[in-house]
């Protein structure tokens, strides 16, 4: 059986105002996405990801086309970004109980759950740890558990693993693995990675130069859960030649 689709994006195109007739981030993009996809956008800086992320967030308008949340109109939205964005007078438990201090939960209620997230990301015993104490990945792991606390029926994730170095990025990749097998949530990422997305969805869409276009729509076939090793397989090869020859 099919399953249906939860987000369907029609025709969506956005033209910012400027001075010479419009900057145009984004033509006809349209995609669907299914419960529990975790779906990425790759393509080159100034092709409209960041952009298309702020629009399914409602944080931005688009010029023409539609978006569609077909169970909910008004679905629970969890965004984590490249920079962590910690508040710098709350500890990694503050942070990570704040929204649902901001929908008024109760202190003991808001606790409980916040202890939940954190070891889901792997941080106990960092409860009252500032985020200056704090190294990237866990500071990343901070927003992610705080992205993920009210339950959103969608995660966007904006290249959120783009400041860290290279070494810990690959482990974030394993651990963002690890979460979203655990949570199931649906997610859609932006990244100039390749390795990144083909290790951690399961499409990806290759966006073109400015106005970003959907060039390629690829399926990700490889098993899960995804270990380490499997970037040295030769048909996880033969998917990053797609996809750089995409993007090229």
């Amino acid at each position: 059986m099919t399953t249906k689709p939860i987000l369907t994006v029609k025709d969506l195109s956005v033209v910012f105002p400027d001075n010479n007739g419009g900057l145009h981030a984004l033509e006809d993009i349209s995609f669907e996405v299914c419960p529990r996809d975790f779906i990425c956008f790759l393509g080159p800086s100034g092709s409209g990801k960041t952009t298309l992320l702020r629009i399914l967030a409602s944080l931005l308008q688009p010029t023409s086309g539609k978006i569609n949340f077909i169970r909910n109109q008004h679905p629970r939205i969890g965004m984590v970004f490249q920079q962590a964005n910690l508040m710098p007078w709350r500890s990694v438990m503050g942070n990570i109980k704040l929204p649902l201090e901001l929908e008024g939960m109760g202190e003991t209620k808001a606790r409980n759950k916040a202890r939940e997230m954190i070891d889901l990301v792997g941080l106990n015993g960092f409860e009252d740890s500032w985020p200056r104490e704090l190294s990237g990945g866990m500071a990343q792991r901070v927003a992610i558990a705080r992205a993920l606390i009210h339950d959103p029926d969608l995660l966007l994730l904006d290249e959120p693993f783009g400041s860290l170095d290279a070494i810990t990025r690959e482990r974030m990749w394993t651990e963002l693995s690890r979460i979203w097998q655990a949570k199931q949530k649906t997610v859609i990422m932006v990244t100039h990675s390749i390795n990144e997305s083909l290790f951690l969805a399961d499409r990806v869409l290759v966006l073109t130069q400015r106005p970003g276009k959907i060039k390629l729509d690829l399926e990700v076939d490889l098993p899960r859960p995804r270990k380490d090793d499997i970037r040295y397989t030769p048909h996880f090869g033969k998917l990053a030649r797609k996809l750089r020859e995409a993007i090229e």
